[in-house]
């Protein structure tokens, strides 16, 4: 049967679309890492060569501490995508963001408990006799 107008979009439940958003988050992570070592590699021999073939601040191997700084950093980032993610996963989120929504809530009914007291509906309901 043919249609014409707006085509159906495939229908992705709720659950397989956060873990979809999931997986590229962490791909993206990945990807990061990866790039930041091919620049790390790159940024070494570049530091090595300007202080050992151009001569720049020849009388002391600077290069040592810049790799060795940068390789920390390095370290750091690898640190932030592999383990942190273990501890502060998507679980990790999930659970954070329900323990929010339920401050809120609960902060939510007290204030409307608050004006209830305050203000109950029958007093300003009622029709003042003049």
């Amino acid at each position: 049967m043919l249609s014409f107008g707006k085509k159906k979009k495939p229908e992705i439940d709720l659950e397989q679309h956060e873990l979809l958003e999931y997986a590229q988050k962490r791909i993206k992570q990945k990807k990061r890492l990866f790039s930041h070592f091919v620049i790390f590699l790159i940024g070494c021999v570049f530091l090595i060569l300007i202080n050992k073939i151009l001569k720049y601040g020849e009388a002391y191997d600077w290069f040592v501490w810049a790799i060795l700084f940068w390789a920390f950093l390095l370290v750091l980032h690898a640190f932030n995508v592999f383990v942190t993610h273990k501890f502060m996963g998507q679980d990790w989120e999930r659970r954070q963001r329900e323990r929010l929504v339920e401050l809120q809530k609960k902060r939510i009914a007290e204030i409307q408990k608050e004006i209830e007291t305050d203000f109950p509906l029958s007093n300003i309901n009622k029709k003042k006799d003049l």
